[in-house]
């Protein structure tokens, strides 16, 4: 179906001049896909901007579609295999995106057809960020694992500083929220997953100019969304475009280096370094067990500021290999906003990790339940495995495309037993089998998501003696069987509290012995 109402060129004038909130957006004919989180935040922008909105929608929560009536934008429930009538006849100039669309839908294959723009939600907060006087400074933050804690850490010490912060974006809190909160910002610490690096041009009136970005590691996953490793690894190579003062890497995954070098950047960034070895200059690393900054100091060459150490993080439970290399993301991230080396020690005394992220449930009997379920994919389960030497493992879920062998290979010698659980349980008992043929590995088949953790805690302590640990970490998404991973996490607690009834100690504390 094309859109020969469209005037192509017209219409990009247009839209290349929208750079602004104070820019006239009105009676503009936007389509916004999807009515999830970023959807409705899209719509109720687009809407207080004085544009004619139409979200078309597979699924619409009744909350939210109530809503759009109220704000004055329209909607369209249907098939999306095929571009609904009513969204051709809104002639749209502008599609805004939500990042669960798969480059290949129907409807962005239309768009593209006919010659229609399609921007997501990063793009449109970026074009509309002064809304409330000057725009705040954007720190970038992506890679396949530790987004959430390195965002909120960040913040956390931003904060801490004095500066007004939001964390925001993929970590729950729409960018277009946080651009529009009346309060106004100081900087934005901004969680971008692939699917919303893959919208955002690097050039042009929509493209970002970040204060600073990180990609913290790299792994193939989302492969069934991007198509291929090299489609998911440029995309998030897209987070160093333009950067202005600091482009941050992990000097221990080759891939993100090589970003920071084919980045097209603003004059004057630097290219700043992250890893658990000895540091060089620019760099932050490891020392002794001493965590320490050679990058955001006038003699480099020479001396390095201490900001924490191992052992004292350890006693946090943020010891984990994994864990230290994000909190030098983060504080590397925060050193270019010129934060003092002393509030970083002091924020890394206090801090607490997310739930689900090496939470421990319980530890009974000399054997210690940890729930791990935002390890939804092999690179997390990979650190998160690595923190333990003896592990009943319940792994398992949606494996996104991802090959799961390697991960089961590197890490038999610590494992105990294992328990699957999950849609894609073949490729995992395959693997068990070739790599494993003596290990007690049970499969959990239950149909009831309820009896799921139940049967999986039951099978998974038949396993376990006195020094091992229980770890959740799926390497796997959830959504075969649960709502998303949270939920995954905390019917897997409630399971283990139920099982050792009174003989759990009670401890609840997040974190894991490195």
């Amino acid at each position: 179906m094309s859109n020969d109402a469209y005037d192509t060129h017209s219409g990009h004038r247009r839209l290349d001049g929208l750079v602004s909130w104070h820019a006239d957006w009105t009676g503009l004919r936007v389509a916004v896909l999807g009515l999830g989180v970023t959807g409705f935040a899209a719509a109720d922008t687009l809407a207080e901007l004085g544009a004619d909105v139409l979200v078309v929608a597979g699924s619409a929560p009744d909350d939210r579609a109530r809503l759009l009536g109220v704000i004055g934008a329209g909607l369209v429930q249907a098939d999306l295999s095929e571009v609904p009538a009513e969204l051709a006849a809104h002639r749209p100039e502008l599609l805004v995106v939500s990042p669960g669309f798969h480059p290949d839908h129907p409807l962005l294959l239309w768009a593209a057809a006919s010659g229609i723009p399609v921007w997501g939600d990063i793009e449109l907060a970026w074009r509309l960020r002064d809304k409330v006087g000057a725009p705040a400074e954007w720190i970038l933050v992506t890679g396949t694992n530790g987004k959430t804690t390195t965002v909120q850490l960040t913040a956390t010490i931003l904060a801490a500083a004095g500066h007004r912060v939001a964390p925001c974006g993929n970590i729950g809190v729409p960018v277009l929220d946080a651009v529009r909160d009346p309060v106004g910002w100081d900087v934005l610490v901004v969680e971008l997953s692939s699917y919303q690096l893959h919208h955002l041009p690097r050039t042009g009136p929509g493209a970002l100019v970040p204060w600073a970005s990180v990609c913290l590691n790299i792994a193939d996953d989302h492969l069934d969304w991007h198509g291929s490793a090299a489609a998911y690894r440029e995309a998030k190579a897209t987070v160093y475009a333009n950067t202005k003062i600091a482009c941050v890497y992990n000097k221990d995954d080759a891939a993100t280096r090589t970003m920071v070098e084919d980045a097209e950047v603003s004059e004057g960034a630097r290219a700043i370094g992250f890893g658990l070895s000895v540091p060089g200059p620019s760099d932050l690393g490891v020392v002794d067990g001493i965590l320490c900054d050679r990058a955001f100091l006038e003699d480099r060459l020479d001396t390095a500021i201490e900001l924490t150490t191992v052992p004292e993080l350890r006693a946090r439970g943020l010891g984990a290999a994994h864990l230290v290399a994000d909190i030098l993301a983060a504080s590397a991230l925060a050193r270019s906003f010129d934060v003092d080396p002393l509030i970083v020690h002091d924020v890394l005394e206090t801090f607490q990790l997310d739930e689900h992220r090496i939470e421990i449930v319980a530890d009974a009997a000399g054997i210690r339940w940890i729930d791990d379920s935002k390890a939804t994919n092999p690179h997390a389960a990979d650190a998160s495995l690595a923190a333990f030497e003896s592990v009943v493992w319940l792994v398992g879920g949606l494996l996104k495309g991802v090959d799961i062998d390697h991960l089961v290979k590197t890490h038999v010698p610590r494992l105990r037993g294992a328990v699957i659980i999950g849609a894609d349980r073949q490729a995992l008992r395959a693997a068990f089998l070739r790599h494993a043929p003596g290990l007690p590995v049970f499969e959990i088949d239950a149909a009831d998501t309820g009896q799921v953790m139940p049967n999986a805690v039951a099978a998974a302590a038949g396993l376990a003696q006195s020094g091992d640990v229980v770890l959740l970490a799926p390497a796997a998404a959830s959504m075969d069987q649960f709502s998303d991973y949270a939920a995954r996490g905390r019917l897997f607690a409630e399971a283990v509290h139920d099982y050792l009834g009174g003989e759990a100690d009670g401890e609840t504390a997040p974190g894991a012995k490195a």
